[in-house]
Order: structure tokens, then sequence, then C-alpha cells
């Protein structure tokens, strides 16, 4: 729904008072680009990734159990924010005003049945017996 000629005024002089009031917010929050923000994100966490492979390795080396897991936690984690990370990227493109599709409607067979599971499973089992006379 589009602002009304009054409320795009008042939107402008809030935006207008917000940039004189704090100009480095006000360039701070146009530079923002969500997309980057999670994509560097997820390179940093693979590069944590890494690392814990290294600390895991290291710990393998070394006779020294707890460097081994916390390596593997590391990794596990990095792994994690990677995943959530490029979730997100993805969804990012997609915009929050457009519905989704409607479902699609499955067309009905003959043999199809809309009973209980017990039922579909008697009617299944009556279709094969005469299949086979």
């Amino acid at each position: 729904m589009p602002l009304s000629e009054e409320e795009q005024r008042q939107f402008e002089q809030l935006e207008r008072a917000l940039a004189a009031e704090d100009p480095k917010f006000v360039s701070a929050m146009r530079g923002t680009n969500v997309r980057l923000y999670y994509k560097r994100r997820a390179v940093l966490a693979g590069a944590g990734f890494v690392l814990g492979i290294a600390v895991l390795m290291t710990g393998a080396i070394l006779p020294n159990t707890i460097i081994g897991v916390i390596g593997f936690v590391m990794m596990v984690a990095c792994l994690y924010i990677a995943a959530l990370s490029m979730k997100r990227i993805s969804n990012a493109g997609e915009s929050d005003d457009i519905p989704p599709p409607p479902p699609t409607k499955r067309h009905r067979t003959k043999h199809d049945s809309s009973g209980t599971f017990m039922e579909r499973m008697e009617d299944r089992w009556r279709r094969r017996r005469d299949e086979d006379l």
C-alpha cells in the first residue's frame, strides 16, 4: 500500500532531520547491503572452518584431546553459521510483497480414495486382486 502525500511528506521531513542530526549514521545505513553482509559472514565462516580443521589436526597430532574437541566444535559452529548465511543470502533476493504461488491442485484418478488409511489399503488390495484375475 503506497503512502499518502501527507505521510510521504512527513517521512521526508524525518529523513532530513535524521540526516542533519547524525550524518554518519545515515551514510552507514545507505551503504548497508544485506546480501554483501551475509556473503562476507559466510566467507569468514569458511575461513573459520579451515582454521577448525587445522586445530583438529593439531589436537590429533599432539596427545591433547581437548584441542581436537575445540577444533571440532569450531568446525561445526562455522558450518552452522555458513549455512545460515547462505540461506539468508538466498532469501534476501525474495521480496515479502510478492505472495507465494498458489498450491497446484492434484488431479484425482479413478483409483484415488479419500477415506481413512485402512479404507485406502483395502481399495489397493481389491484392485490388485482384481488385476490378477
